[in-house]
């Protein structure tokens, strides 16, 4: 894997991924795009979310659909590093089993999301979760 950062203004960088994608990260005052510590929150709900969302239809549960939340709090001191982030998963579905969406979420964030595992080495990440049932 690999990206290219081009800075683009006095706190804005242009970047572009290996895969082909590219996406603006900003700092103040120039608020062009996310703040580059938004994005590991994004890396870690989009992996989760993915791996989760696979191992459940592997589990044939009718999820109809799944909302990632994550906030991250920060250290008050320089780096600001992540001390705990919290992860709430909300899956929609009919008849949806509980203990299945736990292992799911416990296979997924020990053996399956790297950005869970790495992450984790600095902060305390606490995952919870919701069932709505799909409406008939």
């Amino acid at each position: 894997m690999s990206v290219r950062a081009t800075n683009t203004g006095e706190s804005s960088f242009t970047i572009e991924t290996g895969s082909g994608h590219s996406i603006t990260l900003s700092g103040m005052p120039e608020n062009q795009g996310p703040r580059p510590m938004e994005m590991l929150l994004v890396g870690l709900a989009g992996c989760a979310g993915v791996g989760i969302l696979s191992i459940l239809r592997k589990m044939r549960q009718n999820v109809t659909n799944y909302e990632v939340r994550v906030r991250g709090e920060r250290a008050d001191t320089d780096p600001k590093v992540f001390t705990t982030i919290y992860v709430e998963h909300i899956f929609t579905g009919s008849n949806l089993q509980a203990e299945s969406i736990q292992r799911a979420i416990d296979l997924d964030t020990t053996d399956y999301c790297g950005a869970n595992v790495m992450l984790s080495t600095s902060a305390t990440i606490k995952h919870s979760f919701q069932i709505k049932e799909a409406s008939a």
